[in-house]
């Protein structure tokens, strides 16, 4: 097995469990899910669901330069929504976030999140 290190900014929320905020080994960097958490008050950010997004989307670009990376690196995204009539906004504030070739992606509806969220994403990247 490859060597792995873990990645630690206080950029994005510390982690509330027993997790890294990601996990670097080669080349692949595999970000845990990140929630709406402000860092600095790690208050979750609840006044509309653009908002938490962009929060979520600002969580994993810091923990991507953190690694030394960008969110441009992203292959893949896993994102938990507990509405899913939010998915149009969700589309539009990653336009803001990612270009094409977009990263493929999984968005899945849930009853519940951590800490009574609207949303969760997880990503792989892979840097050169």
């Amino acid at each position: 097995m490859k060597p792995k290190s873990s990645i630690k900014t206080d950029k994005a929320p510390a982690p509330i469990g027993t997790y890294s905020q990601a996990v670097k080994t080669g080349n692949t960097l595999y970000v845990s899910g990140q929630i709406p958490l402000d860092p600095e008050s790690m208050q979750v950010v609840r006044e509309s669901f653009s908002a938490a997004a962009n929060q979520v989307f600002c969580n994993l670009k810091a923990i991507a330069e953190a690694a030394g990376s960008s969110l441009s690196d992203t292959v893949k995204l896993n994102i938990s929504l507990r509405d899913l009539a939010n998915f149009p906004v969700l589309n539009e504030i990653m336009a803001e976030y990612f270009t094409e070739p977009y990263p493929a992606r999984a968005v899945v509806g849930v009853t519940s999140l951590p800490m009574d969220v609207d949303l969760e994403i997880e990503a792989v990247l892979v840097t050169t």
